[in-house]
């Protein structure tokens, strides 16, 4: 049965244009709710209508800066304080998630130690997208929904209608995603093999797989420096690809990536807009696709208590 709870929609800063595409998907709007710093940089919320009682969504991704994060627990504090009935943080692009394990002595867990704050700031659920681990929900001990931006990219690309067309993992850690988009695609699956150096630092040093005369959609959670990822585009155009597309959920493209993206022999690169991408960092080969339609209807689902599950294909789930 339907909830008879209000359903309410209210944004933070970080991505104030997918908020309203996402409320104009519902068919509803923005909510109300002042958000401003003091001359110290402290943050300070109200929100500006009634809340009781109601079901609300705050959408807030929490890439850098920190002020993003804190924003959102700002938000989730108000709300509870508000006496909302249920507070959901709808988190586009969840950020610290690269720090998910110990992978050297004397360092943090800060994926974990985010979902803990968010939590105890008062979320009761979470909807993200695209985590980069997806062992990540485990860290969270209230329900999230978790989404993937292939079902959009998977869609656009069936519609292109590539001719040879392969699927490329960037590394052993993105392979059941590349294989989910194969398997949709109905293409073979490559991959490549990644050696991390260090800190946004590593080399591809072989391919597995034959790409030569092909086309090849190389597909990621996010692309940050882009240092990874052209080197895996050198393997690629080396081994004889034909025209090289990325498909990318979240464009972080810090640094000198946009420069060296522009330079690159990728044909298109394909985001979402998870993120707010500055109009200094638009060049003409990249391709920005909407995910407000996927995130409004899983907010709709979620509010009418109904399946996520159900928005993926007749296929099931993306992996």
């Amino acid at each position: 049965m339907p909830t008879q709870r209000e359903l309410k929609i209210f944004s933070g800063r970080a991505n104030e244009p997918l908020a309203h595409k996402i409320a104009a998907s519902l068919g509803t709007k923005v909510g109300q709710v002042t958000i401003k710093n003091f001359a110290d940089g402290e943050i300070w919320v109200k929100y500006e209508e009634n809340i009781r009682g109601t079901d609300v969504f705050i959408i807030q991704s929490t890439n850098a800066p920190a002020d993003n994060l804190m924003e959102l627990l700002v938000l989730l504090d108000a709300a509870l304080r508000a006496s909302a009935d249920r507070i959901t943080a709808v988190i586009p692009y969840f950020g610290y998630a690269r720090q998910d394990r110990k992978d050297q002595p004397r360092v943090a867990i800060s994926a974990k130690l985010v979902a803990n704050l968010i939590a105890k700031a008062g979320a009761h659920r979470v909807l993200t997208m695209d985590l980069h681990t997806p062992q990540i929900q485990g860290f969270f001990d209230i329900p999230l929904d978790h989404l993937y931006a292939a079902s959009v990219f998977i869609e656009y690309f069936n519609e292109l209608n590539l001719p040879e067309l392969v699927v490329a993992s960037p590394d052993i850690g993105g392979i059941h995603l590349a294989r989910a988009y194969a398997r949709r695609l109905g293409t073979e699956l490559v991959m490549l093999d990644k050696r991390r150096l260090k800190h946004n630092v590593s080399s591809v040093t072989q391919l597995i797989g034959e790409v030569k005369g092909k086309n090849v959609l190389v597909v990621d959670d996010l692309v940050d420096t882009a240092g990874t990822l052209l080197n895996g585009v050198k393997v690629l155009k080396d081994r004889g690809a034909e025209h090289i597309f990325v498909a990318c959920a979240h464009a972080l493209l810090s640094g000198d990536a946009v420069k060296r993206l522009k330079k690159s022999p990728i044909t298109q690169l394909f985001v979402t807009d998870s993120l707010v991408i500055p109009e200094e960092k638009f060049f003409k080969k990249l391709t920005v696709l909407s995910v407000s339609e996927l995130l409004g209807d899983a907010i709709r689902r979620i509010h009418e208590e109904r399946s996520i599950s159900d928005l993926f294909p007749e296929k099931g789930p993306i992996l």
